[in-house]
């Protein structure tokens, strides 16, 4: 069966798939004699059942359905939807049976009933998708703090101005993307501090400053003001529900020497215990974005669930730590969700780590609900998230190193558990995905000595 192109509206909406104005005849065309043939299809109908809707979501309906010279319609082919969002995952499967060949493309007939195991399937990027800003550079362009870009970023050029955030949210709204920021703090946030003067806790050097800066003074009244400021204008100019609020990493040995922090800690009646100090500050953090306008969710790094923390009931647990340590990471796992919290996975699944050989097999085997706990406790496991840290990683290497080693988690994280167990059966899916994005003009990365027609010059 012979398939033509299909026609999207710019807001992303698709329209019936018809024949290209250029197309020649069936009637010119040849007939095959082979019992495989049976046809041309014309056109591949979308019938979407629900009117669109402007943003994806958490939780969305992805689901959709694919027939192609089904029974109850011979030679016809349709996508079916409930959602504009499993109409773009049709579309995307449907461009993947396509099999071209001299003349047109080839289809079998086919029957398709798809939806995503897991809702989170994301992939993490250091300033592009979406961990905004580092220790080393603060590059978000805020309009009610600018010195925090003019005196943090890299250099001008260096920085994403309002209208750089509102293009890469359409650019992923188009797709069916979900663009979800992070603001780590109270540690990681060196570079903030030039721009806003007492923000950071000054360290001290006995009985003196020493001229460095730990993490933010949870001390003083008046930073929570200014984050109450800052996180009002970017939950606004990013729509998705959930934010992430970092808390990894936060050294305690500043706080540890600053003499206010001590008389801070004294007067309500904490000291000597960082980790409630740490709990003081994610606590009114917490407080601030759960009661902004836009009523933002938030996600937080496992530490502050190790520290102790207390933390709200419907806070995201990011668990991230133990990548090499496969028991770690299931132990984690099991005291997240058995202190009843929603859960995410990243730890086996570092893409930025480099290795020699075939390295994509540690991916596959890796399942987010694989450690022990009940299964009310799984079904607390939201998905996973793979990533790409930047140390070294720009615009030269990005593509290639991140794919198509990040379609190995997309399988899991999108496909049933039972069909995903060996890496064998998946090898030629793995093959024939990365010939294809080659084919579509994306320089990835071979995953073993192969070779595909598209890398012929």
């Amino acid at each position: 069966m012979t398939v033509t192109s299909c026609k999207m509206l710019s807001r992303g909406t698709p329209r019936s798939c018809l024949p290209p104005p250029t197309s020649p005849s069936k009637k010119n065309q040849p007939w095959r004699k082979d019992n495989d043939f049976k046809g041309y299809l014309d056109s591949v109908k979308v019938n979407l059942l629900t009117p669109c809707e402007d943003y994806p979501y958490q939780d969305m309906d992805e689901h959709y359905e694919i027939k192609i010279d089904s029974p109850d319609a011979p030679r016809e082919g349709t996508i079916i939807s409930q959602s504009i969002w499993g109409i773009l995952r049709g579309l995307e499967t449907f461009s993947q049976l396509l099999v071209p060949d001299a003349s047109a493309f080839n289809v079998n007939s086919t029957q398709i009933m798809d939806f995503p195991r897991f809702a989170f399937r994301w992939v993490l990027r250091n300033s592009c998708s979406f961990k905004i800003y580092d220790d080393q550079s603060f590059p978000y362009v805020s309009d009610a703090f600018p010195d925090l870009s003019n005196m943090g970023s890299y250099s001008p050029s260096h920085v994403y101005r309002a209208k750089d955030v509102s293009a890469v949210v359409e650019y992923a709204r188009l797709r069916g993307i979900r663009v979800l920021p992070e603001f780590d703090t109270p540690g990681h946030t060196e570079s903030w501090g030039p721009g806003q003067p007492g923000l950071l806790t000054p360290c001290y050097k006995g009985s003196s400053p020493d001229g460095t800066f730990g993490p933010i003074d949870p001390s003083k009244d008046n930073n929570y003001d200014f984050l109450q400021t800052l996180f009002t204008e970017v939950t606004g100019r990013f729509p998705d529900h959930y934010i992430h609020l970092g808390g990894d990493e936060v050294n305690f040995s500043c706080w540890k020497s600053n003499p206010n922090i001590t008389d801070f800690m004294a007067k309500i009646n904490i000291t000597g215990d960082y980790s409630k100090l740490e709990q003081v500050y994610i606590t009114k953090l917490v407080d601030i974005v759960s009661n902004l306008p836009t009523k933002n969710g938030y996600l937080v790094w496992q530490e502050v669930f190790d520290n102790g923390v207390e933390i709200a009931n419907d806070t995201i647990v990011h668990v991230w730590k133990y990548e090499n340590v496969p028991v770690a990471w299931k132990h984690e796992l099991n005291q997240v969700t058995s202190a009843g919290y929603k859960t995410v996975l990243s730890s086996c699944w570092y893409l930025n780590y480099i290795s020699y050989g075939v390295d994509w097999h540690k991916y596959y085997e890796c399942d987010p609900q694989d450690f022990h706990g009940t299964d009310s406790q799984k079904q607390l496991v939201m998905g996973g998230e793979t990533c790409m840290w930047g140390e070294y990683v720009d615009r030269t290497n990005l593509i290639s190193r991140t794919w198509p080693r990040a379609s190995v988690v997309a399988e899991k994280l999108w496909s049933s558990s039972e069909h995903t167990n060996s890496t064998s059966e998946a090898t030629p899916r793995l093959e024939e995905h990365r010939c294809r994005l080659l084919a579509r003009g994306y320089d990835v990365e071979p995953l073993w000595p192969s070779f595909c027609s598209a890398d012929v010059y």
